[in-house]
Protein backbone atom coordinates (compact mmCIF):
# COMPACT_ATOMS: atom_id res chain seq x y z
CA UNK A 1 0.00 0.00 0.00
CA UNK A 2 1.43 3.12 -0.48
CA UNK A 3 1.13 7.08 0.35
CA UNK A 4 0.43 8.56 -2.99
CA UNK A 5 -2.76 7.10 -2.91
CA UNK A 6 -4.36 8.82 -0.01
CA UNK A 7 -2.76 12.03 -0.85
CA UNK A 8 -3.74 12.71 -4.56
CA UNK A 9 -7.59 12.12 -4.44
CA UNK A 10 -8.19 15.01 -1.97
CA UNK A 11 -8.73 17.72 -3.83
CA UNK A 12 -10.80 20.03 -2.00
CA UNK A 13 -11.54 23.54 -3.15
CA UNK A 14 -9.58 26.22 -1.60
CA UNK A 15 -11.81 28.27 1.05
CA UNK A 16 -12.68 31.42 -0.23
CA UNK A 17 -11.45 34.40 1.73
CA UNK A 18 -14.47 35.24 4.60
CA UNK A 19 -15.97 38.76 5.54
CA UNK A 20 -17.52 39.02 8.98
CA UNK A 21 -19.11 41.95 10.27
CA UNK A 22 -18.25 43.33 13.56
CA UNK A 23 -21.25 44.49 16.10
CA UNK A 24 -22.09 48.56 15.02
CA UNK A 25 -20.18 51.02 17.53
CA UNK A 26 -21.63 54.69 17.88
CA UNK A 27 -23.63 54.25 14.87
CA UNK A 28 -21.02 53.18 12.76
CA UNK A 29 -20.74 49.67 10.90
CA UNK A 30 -17.54 48.64 10.93
CA UNK A 31 -16.36 45.26 8.41
CA UNK A 32 -13.32 43.05 9.32
CA UNK A 33 -12.25 41.19 6.61
CA UNK A 34 -10.65 37.90 8.14
CA UNK A 35 -7.20 37.32 5.97
CA UNK A 36 -6.27 33.92 5.05
CA UNK A 37 -2.62 32.55 6.70
CA UNK A 38 -0.01 32.86 3.66
CA UNK A 39 -0.05 29.72 1.44
CA UNK A 40 2.77 27.68 0.11
CA UNK A 41 4.83 28.79 2.85
CA UNK A 42 4.87 30.69 6.76
CA UNK A 43 4.68 29.54 9.92
CA UNK A 44 0.78 28.08 10.01
CA UNK A 45 2.05 26.35 6.61
CA UNK A 46 4.44 24.25 7.89
CA UNK A 47 3.00 23.42 10.81
CA UNK A 48 -0.01 21.73 9.18
CA UNK A 49 2.65 19.87 7.01
CA UNK A 50 5.10 18.59 10.05
CA UNK A 51 2.30 17.59 12.03
CA UNK A 52 0.36 15.63 8.47
CA UNK A 53 3.62 14.21 7.89
CA UNK A 54 4.17 12.62 11.95
CA UNK A 55 0.68 11.74 11.79
CA UNK A 56 1.46 10.40 8.57
CA UNK A 57 4.86 8.13 9.50
CA UNK A 58 3.31 7.25 12.68
CA UNK A 59 -0.30 5.78 12.83
CA UNK A 60 -0.15 4.78 8.76
CA UNK A 61 2.93 3.69 9.36
CA UNK A 62 1.72 1.03 12.10
CA UNK A 63 -0.56 -1.26 9.70
CA UNK A 64 2.12 -1.23 7.18
CA UNK A 65 4.58 -3.11 9.45
CA UNK A 66 1.93 -5.82 10.52
CA UNK A 67 4.36 -8.42 8.59
CA UNK A 68 6.06 -8.20 12.02
CA UNK A 69 2.53 -8.98 14.08
CA UNK A 70 1.52 -11.66 11.04
CA UNK A 71 4.84 -13.75 11.84
CA UNK A 72 4.75 -13.21 15.57
CA UNK A 73 1.13 -13.89 15.71
CA UNK A 74 1.64 -17.59 13.92
CA UNK A 75 4.32 -18.49 16.25
CA UNK A 76 1.93 -18.43 19.10
CA UNK A 77 -0.13 -21.44 20.27
CA UNK A 78 -3.64 -19.92 20.46
CA UNK A 79 -3.31 -18.49 17.07
CA UNK A 80 -1.02 -21.03 15.17
CA UNK A 81 -3.18 -23.24 14.04
CA UNK A 82 -5.58 -20.26 11.88
CA UNK A 83 -4.47 -19.43 8.45
CA UNK A 84 -6.40 -16.01 9.05
CA UNK A 85 -4.29 -13.89 10.47
CA UNK A 86 -3.70 -11.64 7.65
CA UNK A 87 -7.34 -10.74 7.95
CA UNK A 88 -6.16 -8.32 10.75
CA UNK A 89 -3.41 -6.31 8.75
CA UNK A 90 -6.02 -6.45 5.57
CA UNK A 91 -8.85 -4.96 7.60
CA UNK A 92 -6.58 -2.02 8.62
CA UNK A 93 -5.20 -0.61 5.48
CA UNK A 94 -8.43 -2.09 3.75
CA UNK A 95 -10.62 0.51 5.26
CA UNK A 96 -8.35 3.65 4.53
CA UNK A 97 -9.02 2.87 0.64
CA UNK A 98 -12.60 1.63 0.87
CA UNK A 99 -13.68 4.52 2.96
CA UNK A 100 -11.96 7.38 0.24
CA UNK A 101 -15.08 7.76 -1.49
CA UNK A 102 -17.20 8.00 1.31
CA UNK A 103 -15.01 10.27 3.41
CA UNK A 104 -14.02 12.98 0.30
CA UNK A 105 -17.64 13.87 -0.36
CA UNK A 106 -18.16 14.11 2.88
CA UNK A 107 -15.27 16.66 3.60
CA UNK A 108 -16.17 18.50 0.23
CA UNK A 109 -19.60 19.05 1.56
CA UNK A 110 -18.78 19.64 5.44
CA UNK A 111 -15.16 21.00 5.59
CA UNK A 112 -16.56 22.68 8.66
CA UNK A 113 -16.37 19.73 10.47
CA UNK A 114 -13.21 18.02 9.68
CA UNK A 115 -12.10 18.77 13.71
CA UNK A 116 -14.99 16.80 14.65
CA UNK A 117 -13.58 14.31 12.60
CA UNK A 118 -10.09 14.13 13.48
CA UNK A 119 -11.38 14.45 17.33
CA UNK A 120 -13.55 11.23 16.78
CA UNK A 121 -11.01 9.11 14.58
CA UNK A 122 -7.81 9.75 16.31
CA UNK A 123 -9.04 8.21 20.05
CA UNK A 124 -10.60 5.50 18.10
CA UNK A 125 -7.17 4.75 16.41
CA UNK A 126 -5.24 4.53 19.65
CA UNK A 127 -8.54 2.89 22.04
CA UNK A 128 -8.48 0.30 19.17
CA UNK A 129 -4.78 -0.82 19.92
CA UNK A 130 -5.43 -0.50 23.52
CA UNK A 131 -8.63 -3.13 23.10
CA UNK A 132 -6.50 -5.45 21.14
CA UNK A 133 -3.91 -5.51 23.63
CA UNK A 134 -7.05 -7.62 25.63
CA UNK A 135 -7.61 -9.90 22.83
CA UNK A 136 -7.49 -13.50 23.17
CA UNK A 137 -8.90 -14.76 20.18
CA UNK A 138 -8.66 -13.86 16.22
CA UNK A 139 -12.22 -12.62 16.04
CA UNK A 140 -11.06 -9.66 19.05
CA UNK A 141 -8.10 -8.70 17.40
CA UNK A 142 -9.90 -8.52 13.55
CA UNK A 143 -12.36 -6.32 15.10
CA UNK A 144 -10.07 -4.45 17.21
CA UNK A 145 -6.56 -3.90 15.52
CA UNK A 146 -7.88 -4.62 12.32
CA UNK A 147 -11.67 -2.45 11.82
CA UNK A 148 -11.42 -0.58 14.62
CA UNK A 149 -7.93 0.91 13.59
CA UNK A 150 -9.16 1.31 10.19
CA UNK A 151 -12.22 3.01 10.44
CA UNK A 152 -10.27 5.72 13.00
CA UNK A 153 -7.77 6.26 10.84
CA UNK A 154 -10.03 6.94 8.01
CA UNK A 155 -12.08 9.53 10.17
CA UNK A 156 -9.04 11.72 11.37
CA UNK A 157 -6.44 11.44 8.49
CA UNK A 158 -8.26 12.54 5.72
CA UNK A 159 -9.47 16.06 7.29
CA UNK A 160 -5.83 16.73 8.22
CA UNK A 161 -4.98 16.01 4.81
CA UNK A 162 -7.71 18.45 3.22
CA UNK A 163 -6.09 20.56 5.98
CA UNK A 164 -2.67 20.34 4.23
CA UNK A 165 -4.45 21.44 0.81
CA UNK A 166 -5.80 24.47 2.20
CA UNK A 167 -1.90 25.66 2.62
CA UNK A 168 -0.18 23.85 0.05
CA UNK A 169 -1.77 24.96 -3.52
CA UNK A 170 1.21 25.64 -5.70
CA UNK A 171 3.46 23.60 -4.09
CA UNK A 172 1.28 21.01 -3.01
CA UNK A 173 3.58 18.34 -5.44
CA UNK A 174 6.16 19.22 -3.20
CA UNK A 175 4.12 19.12 -0.01
CA UNK A 176 3.03 15.57 -1.06
CA UNK A 177 6.33 14.56 -2.02
CA UNK A 178 7.62 15.39 1.88
CA UNK A 179 4.77 13.40 2.92
CA UNK A 180 5.50 10.35 0.66
CA UNK A 181 8.35 10.49 2.13
CA UNK A 182 7.39 9.86 5.61
CA UNK A 183 6.16 6.22 4.88
CA UNK A 184 9.61 5.69 3.95
CA UNK A 185 11.10 6.50 7.14
CA UNK A 186 8.81 4.98 9.41
CA UNK A 187 9.28 1.59 7.49
CA UNK A 188 12.77 1.94 8.40
CA UNK A 189 12.12 2.37 11.88
CA UNK A 190 8.85 1.11 13.00
CA UNK A 191 9.35 -3.09 11.71
CA UNK A 192 12.27 -3.22 14.10
CA UNK A 193 10.77 -1.56 16.60
CA UNK A 194 7.97 -3.77 16.50
CA UNK A 195 9.68 -6.57 16.25
CA UNK A 196 12.02 -5.52 18.80
CA UNK A 197 9.45 -4.93 21.61
CA UNK A 198 7.13 -8.21 20.87
CA UNK A 199 9.45 -10.30 21.32
CA UNK A 200 10.87 -8.94 24.67
CA UNK A 201 7.46 -8.05 25.95
CA UNK A 202 4.79 -10.04 23.95
CA UNK A 203 1.90 -8.41 21.82
CA UNK A 204 -0.53 -7.40 25.20
CA UNK A 205 2.35 -4.68 26.74
CA UNK A 206 3.67 -4.03 22.92
CA UNK A 207 -0.28 -2.93 22.15
CA UNK A 208 -0.49 -0.63 25.29
CA UNK A 209 3.24 0.96 24.34
CA UNK A 210 2.26 1.64 20.95
CA UNK A 211 -1.14 3.25 22.19
CA UNK A 212 0.80 5.20 24.95
CA UNK A 213 3.63 6.36 22.70
CA UNK A 214 1.13 7.49 20.14
CA UNK A 215 -0.78 9.73 22.64
CA UNK A 216 1.88 10.90 23.76
CA UNK A 217 3.67 12.07 20.15
CA UNK A 218 0.69 13.14 18.05
CA UNK A 219 -1.73 14.14 20.81
CA UNK A 220 -0.18 17.81 21.57
CA UNK A 221 -0.33 18.19 17.59
CA UNK A 222 -3.78 18.25 17.15
CA UNK A 223 -3.86 21.79 18.54
CA UNK A 224 -2.29 22.59 15.09
CA UNK A 225 -4.80 21.16 13.22
CA UNK A 226 -6.86 23.63 11.61
CA UNK A 227 -7.92 25.03 8.41
CA UNK A 228 -6.26 28.17 6.88
CA UNK A 229 -8.92 30.47 7.57
CA UNK A 230 -9.48 31.08 11.09
CA UNK A 231 -12.85 30.05 11.17
CA UNK A 232 -14.32 27.37 9.67
CA UNK A 233 -18.02 27.90 10.20
CA UNK A 234 -18.35 29.96 6.82
CA UNK A 235 -16.75 28.23 4.43
CA UNK A 236 -18.36 27.60 1.22
CA UNK A 237 -19.86 23.92 1.00
CA UNK A 238 -20.79 24.19 -2.45
CA UNK A 239 -19.08 22.14 -5.17
CA UNK A 240 -19.33 21.70 -8.89
CA UNK A 241 -21.65 18.43 -9.82
CA UNK A 242 -19.93 15.75 -10.87
CA UNK A 243 -19.88 14.61 -14.07
CA UNK A 244 -20.57 10.81 -14.22
CA UNK A 245 -21.00 10.22 -17.74
CA UNK A 246 -17.17 8.25 -17.47
CA UNK A 247 -18.48 5.25 -16.62
CA UNK A 248 -19.79 4.64 -19.98
CA UNK A 249 -16.53 4.78 -21.39
CA UNK A 250 -15.35 1.23 -21.29
CA UNK A 251 -11.42 2.34 -20.80
CA UNK A 252 -12.80 3.37 -17.23
CA UNK A 253 -13.92 -0.34 -16.26
CA UNK A 254 -10.51 -1.53 -17.94
CA UNK A 255 -8.74 0.02 -15.90
CA UNK A 256 -10.86 -0.44 -12.73
CA UNK A 257 -10.76 -4.43 -13.40
CA UNK A 258 -6.45 -4.17 -14.12
CA UNK A 259 -6.61 -2.24 -10.41
CA UNK A 260 -8.82 -4.77 -8.77
CA UNK A 261 -6.94 -8.22 -9.78
CA UNK A 262 -3.45 -5.97 -9.32
CA UNK A 263 -4.97 -5.09 -5.60
CA UNK A 264 -5.64 -8.94 -5.06
CA UNK A 265 -2.04 -9.75 -5.10
CA UNK A 266 -0.36 -6.84 -3.81
CA UNK A 267 -0.57 -7.01 -0.44
CA UNK A 268 0.61 -10.70 0.20
CA UNK A 269 4.32 -10.33 -0.33
CA UNK A 270 3.84 -7.12 2.63
CA UNK A 271 2.61 -9.80 5.02
CA UNK A 272 3.76 -13.39 4.34
CA UNK A 273 7.53 -12.33 3.80
CA UNK A 274 8.86 -12.08 6.99
CA UNK A 275 6.96 -15.43 7.69
CA UNK A 276 8.52 -16.50 4.83
CA UNK A 277 12.08 -15.44 5.99
CA UNK A 278 11.34 -17.46 9.36
CA UNK A 279 10.29 -20.55 7.25
CA UNK A 280 13.78 -20.66 5.61
CA UNK A 281 16.08 -20.45 8.53
CA UNK A 282 16.14 -16.67 8.53
CA UNK A 283 15.30 -14.45 11.70
CA UNK A 284 12.43 -12.32 12.53
CA UNK A 285 15.20 -9.06 12.95
CA UNK A 286 15.88 -10.24 8.90
CA UNK A 287 12.26 -10.61 8.08
CA UNK A 288 11.61 -6.85 9.44
CA UNK A 289 14.86 -5.70 7.74
CA UNK A 290 13.15 -6.96 4.21
CA UNK A 291 9.63 -4.67 5.05
CA UNK A 292 11.99 -1.99 5.81
CA UNK A 293 13.96 -2.54 2.11
CA UNK A 294 10.54 -2.82 0.59
CA UNK A 295 8.98 0.27 2.02
CA UNK A 296 11.90 2.28 1.23
CA UNK A 297 11.59 1.03 -2.85
CA UNK A 298 7.89 1.58 -2.83
CA UNK A 299 8.47 4.88 -2.01
CA UNK A 300 11.25 5.66 -5.01
CA UNK A 301 8.80 3.75 -7.10
CA UNK A 302 6.14 5.80 -6.70
CA UNK A 303 8.08 9.22 -7.10
CA UNK A 304 9.30 7.16 -9.97
CA UNK A 305 6.31 6.10 -12.06
CA UNK A 306 4.54 9.51 -10.76
CA UNK A 307 7.01 11.83 -12.26
CA UNK A 308 7.48 9.62 -15.88
CA UNK A 309 3.48 9.11 -15.52
CA UNK A 310 3.03 13.48 -15.43
CA UNK A 311 5.74 13.62 -18.29
CA UNK A 312 3.30 11.82 -20.87
CA UNK A 313 4.65 8.38 -20.94
CA UNK A 314 1.86 5.79 -22.33
CA UNK A 315 -0.10 5.00 -19.62
CA UNK A 316 -0.32 1.89 -20.69
CA UNK A 317 3.35 0.88 -21.05
CA UNK A 318 3.73 2.15 -17.63
CA UNK A 319 1.26 -0.61 -16.40
CA UNK A 320 2.25 -3.05 -17.91
CA UNK A 321 5.74 -2.35 -17.05
CA UNK A 322 4.48 -2.10 -13.26
CA UNK A 323 2.50 -5.58 -13.54
CA UNK A 324 5.14 -7.45 -15.98
CA UNK A 325 8.06 -6.54 -13.73
CA UNK A 326 5.86 -7.25 -10.57
CA UNK A 327 5.05 -10.85 -11.68
CA UNK A 328 8.68 -11.51 -12.82
CA UNK A 329 9.87 -10.33 -9.26
CA UNK A 330 7.03 -12.86 -7.53
CA UNK A 331 7.34 -15.86 -9.67
CA UNK A 332 10.92 -15.81 -10.05
CA UNK A 333 12.78 -14.58 -6.92
CA UNK A 334 9.95 -14.62 -4.14
CA UNK A 335 8.98 -18.29 -4.93
CA UNK A 336 12.70 -19.88 -5.57
CA UNK A 337 14.23 -17.65 -3.21
CA UNK A 338 15.87 -19.84 -0.22
CA UNK A 339 18.66 -17.20 0.69
CA UNK A 340 18.50 -13.84 2.20
CA UNK A 341 20.29 -11.87 -1.02
CA UNK A 342 17.37 -13.28 -3.17
CA UNK A 343 14.78 -11.99 -0.71
CA UNK A 344 16.42 -8.70 -0.28
CA UNK A 345 16.45 -8.23 -4.48
CA UNK A 346 13.09 -9.52 -4.48
CA UNK A 347 11.96 -6.34 -1.83
CA UNK A 348 13.92 -3.97 -3.87
CA UNK A 349 12.30 -4.87 -7.28
CA UNK A 350 8.82 -6.01 -5.91
CA UNK A 351 8.32 -2.60 -3.80
CA UNK A 352 9.42 -0.63 -6.48
CA UNK A 353 7.31 -1.66 -9.43
CA UNK A 354 4.97 -2.90 -7.37
CA UNK A 355 4.01 0.52 -5.82
CA UNK A 356 4.41 2.29 -8.75
CA UNK A 357 1.14 0.99 -9.92
CA UNK A 358 -0.66 3.02 -7.65
CA UNK A 359 1.14 6.55 -8.80
CA UNK A 360 -0.75 6.46 -11.78
CA UNK A 361 -4.28 6.46 -10.61
CA UNK A 362 -4.59 9.73 -11.10
CA UNK A 363 -3.50 10.05 -14.83
CA UNK A 364 -5.95 7.13 -15.45
CA UNK A 365 -8.98 9.39 -14.04
CA UNK A 366 -7.77 12.32 -16.47
CA UNK A 367 -8.08 9.30 -18.98
CA UNK A 368 -11.07 8.56 -19.07
CA UNK A 369 -12.38 12.11 -18.67
CA UNK A 370 -10.87 16.03 -19.18
CA UNK A 371 -13.63 17.04 -16.52
CA UNK A 372 -12.17 17.68 -13.14
CA UNK A 373 -14.63 16.25 -11.34
CA UNK A 374 -15.70 13.09 -13.38
CA UNK A 375 -11.36 12.33 -12.95
CA UNK A 376 -11.48 12.88 -9.45
CA UNK A 377 -14.55 11.01 -8.96
CA UNK A 378 -12.73 8.42 -11.01
CA UNK A 379 -9.71 8.12 -8.82
CA UNK A 380 -11.88 7.62 -5.68
CA UNK A 381 -13.30 4.72 -7.48
CA UNK A 382 -9.70 3.09 -8.38
CA UNK A 383 -9.42 3.77 -4.54
CA UNK A 384 -12.15 1.61 -3.73
CA UNK A 385 -11.54 -0.90 -6.13
CA UNK A 386 -7.94 -1.51 -4.40
CA UNK A 387 -9.67 -1.58 -0.93
CA UNK A 388 -11.58 -4.37 -1.76
CA UNK A 389 -8.86 -6.31 -3.22
CA UNK A 390 -6.95 -5.22 0.00
CA UNK A 391 -9.38 -6.61 2.50
CA UNK A 392 -9.98 -9.54 0.24
CA UNK A 393 -6.22 -10.22 0.18
CA UNK A 394 -6.65 -11.59 4.31
CA UNK A 395 -9.07 -14.67 3.70
CA UNK A 396 -8.08 -15.53 -0.03
CA UNK A 397 -4.64 -15.54 1.91
CA UNK A 398 -5.89 -17.81 4.73
CA UNK A 399 -7.10 -20.22 2.19
CA UNK A 400 -4.09 -20.68 0.29
CA UNK A 401 -1.68 -20.93 2.85
CA UNK A 402 -0.34 -24.32 3.31
CA UNK A 403 -0.26 -26.13 6.33
CA UNK A 404 3.76 -27.81 6.41
CA UNK A 405 7.06 -25.83 5.19
CA UNK A 406 9.45 -28.24 2.28
CA UNK A 407 12.33 -26.55 1.34
CA UNK A 408 12.21 -28.69 -1.55
CA UNK A 409 9.05 -27.01 -3.28
CA UNK A 410 8.02 -23.81 -4.84
CA UNK A 411 7.64 -20.92 -2.25
CA UNK A 412 8.58 -23.82 0.42
CA UNK A 413 5.22 -25.74 -0.17
CA UNK A 414 3.39 -23.71 2.70
CA UNK A 415 4.05 -20.29 0.67
CA UNK A 416 3.25 -21.86 -2.57
CA UNK A 417 -0.65 -21.07 -3.46
CA UNK A 418 0.12 -17.34 -2.29
CA UNK A 419 3.23 -17.05 -4.34
CA UNK A 420 1.60 -18.49 -7.16
CA UNK A 421 -1.79 -16.53 -6.73
CA UNK A 422 0.22 -12.85 -6.06
CA UNK A 423 1.98 -13.91 -9.34
CA UNK A 424 -0.42 -14.21 -11.35
CA UNK A 425 -2.78 -11.52 -9.88
CA UNK A 426 0.00 -9.29 -11.34
CA UNK A 427 0.20 -11.32 -14.64
CA UNK A 428 -4.23 -11.02 -15.32
CA UNK A 429 -3.88 -7.30 -14.45
CA UNK A 430 -1.56 -6.41 -17.48
CA UNK A 431 -3.27 -8.62 -19.53
CA UNK A 432 -6.69 -6.84 -19.26
CA UNK A 433 -5.39 -3.87 -20.76
CA UNK A 434 -5.36 -5.83 -23.78
CA UNK A 435 -9.73 -5.49 -23.61
CA UNK A 436 -8.83 -2.25 -24.75
CA UNK A 437 -7.64 -3.35 -28.13
CA UNK A 438 -10.58 -6.18 -28.82
CA UNK A 439 -12.64 -3.59 -30.42
CA UNK A 440 -9.70 -2.70 -32.84
CA UNK A 441 -9.39 -6.34 -33.97
CA UNK A 442 -12.07 -6.42 -36.72
CA UNK A 443 -10.61 -3.36 -38.02
CA UNK A 444 -7.12 -4.90 -37.98
CA UNK A 445 -8.56 -7.93 -39.81
CA UNK A 446 -10.16 -6.01 -42.86
CA UNK A 447 -7.08 -3.81 -43.11
CA UNK A 448 -5.13 -7.31 -43.15
CA UNK A 449 -7.31 -9.01 -45.64
CA UNK A 450 -7.17 -5.79 -48.06
CA UNK A 451 -3.71 -5.68 -47.65
CA UNK A 452 -3.50 -9.61 -48.98
CA UNK A 453 -6.11 -9.00 -51.59
CA UNK A 454 -3.77 -6.36 -53.03
CA UNK A 455 -0.90 -8.27 -53.26
CA UNK A 456 -2.60 -11.29 -54.63
CA UNK A 457 -3.81 -8.99 -57.71
CA UNK A 458 -0.64 -7.83 -58.17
Amino acid sequence: MNVNTRHDIIELVDPPDVRNAADPHEGTEQHFVQTPSPCDGGTAAWRILISAFIFEALLWGFPLSFGVFQNYYSRLPQFASNPYISIIGTSASGLSYIGAPVMIPLIKRYPRYRKHMIYTGWPLTLLSLLASSYASTLPLLILTQGLFYGLGFTLFYYPILSMVNDFWIQRRGFAYGILCSASGLSGCIIPFAMEAALNRWGYRITLRAAAGGLAVVTGPLLLFLRGRMESERSMSSTQPRTDWRFLNAGQFWIYSLSNLVQGLGYFFPGLYLPSYANSIGLSSRQGALLLAIMGTAQVAGQMSFGYLSDKKVSLNLLITVSTAMSSIAVLACWGMARQYAVLIVFSIVYGFFGAGYTAMWARMGTAVSSDPTAAFAAFGLLNLGKGVGNVVAGPVGGSLLGSAVDSTKFGVGKFEGVVLFAGGCMVVSGLTLGLGYMKRIPHVCKLLMEIWSKRRDF
